[in-house]
């Protein structure tokens, strides 16, 4: 006798064929139901509203360097709970990679070190291992004699480990100037959000420095800053049009043409 099969999983409340999972998705902003096909295809930006989705840093490397040419290093780099600060340990267990990934690729052709943080984790908080991952990037950038990019994201130092965490902002600044000294281009590409000690460190250090559309940008939120002056600020302050405006930053790039606007950069830092 043919087995029986369980029509209760195939069909839905009202009787009806169930849906793949996973096959949509919803904008966090407008809600639109999107083919989750099509919204990777899009780079995860929706296409009715153009909100920006916060992407992982493998997803960012994935886009942005030539297929299959990216090497991770600095993987066994661990966090160490300096000051014992309560239920650290547990945290730092939960990620591989900590608050960053780095590696060396190719992107259109150009040899380059790569940066990319990871907001969900800690915020993509800097601690000892995000300065140390970042400053052995800029050396790899020296010593390999190409250009360093890092995508930043972060929600600024990390607390849980106090003074050491603080080091990291000037630990990472003099490993950029070294690498500037030597002619070697960085560019620096601003995600939403980018704040606190990474925004007034290596983030904002850039030769270049690119914005994604509506990203976050600043040392302090716009509610704290408010709270602090008692005044009410511009609309889009911090954001990267009004940084832009500014001179804070050089040039706002769509996701879909960030590649492409890398590769120049790249082209031109490669004929000095």
């Amino acid at each position: 006798m043919p087995k029986k099969t369980n029509k209760s999983k195939e069909l839905n409340e009202q009787g009806k064929k169930a849906l793949p999972a996973g096959l949509w998705v919803k904008c966090e902003k407008c809600e639109h139901i999107l083919l989750k096909k099509e919204y990777d295809e899009n780079l995860c930006v929706c296409p009715k509203c153009g909100h920006y989705e916060r992407l992982k840093p493998y997803q960012r490397i994935e886009f942005l360097v030539d297929k299959k040419s990216f090497k991770e290093f600095d993987t066994k780099i661990k966090s160490v709970n300096f000051i014992d600060f309560p239920l650290y340990d547990e945290k730092l267990s939960l990620s591989v990679h900590d608050s960053v990934i780095t590696g060396e690729a190719k992107i259109g052709g150009y040899q380059a070190i790569i940066a990319a943080m990871d907001f969900s984790f800690m915020g993509g908080s800097m601690g000892s291992v995000v300065g140390e991952k970042v400053t052995r990037a800029a050396e790899a950038a020296l010593k390999n004699d190409c250009s360093l990019i890092i995508v930043c994201a972060s929600g600024g130092a990390r607390m849980q480990e106090g003074i050491v965490s603080l080091m990291q902002m000037a630990k990472t600044s003099a490993a950029l100037a070294r690498l500037a000294d030597n002619g070697n281009g960085y560019i620096s590409i601003l995600t939403d959000p980018t704040t606190g000690g990474v925004a007034a460190s290596f983030a904002m250090l850039g030769d270049v420095n690119i914005s994604e559309t509506g990203a976050l940008v600043g040392f302090a939120g716009p509610r704290v800053i408010e709270q602090t002056i008692r005044q009410q600020l511009p609309d889009n302050f911090q954001r990267s049009q009004f940084l832009e405006k500014h001179g804070a930053v050089d040039i706002i790039v769509e996701r879909k043409n960030l590649k492409s606007t890398v590769i120049k950069f790249l082209k031109f830092f490669n004929k000095q």
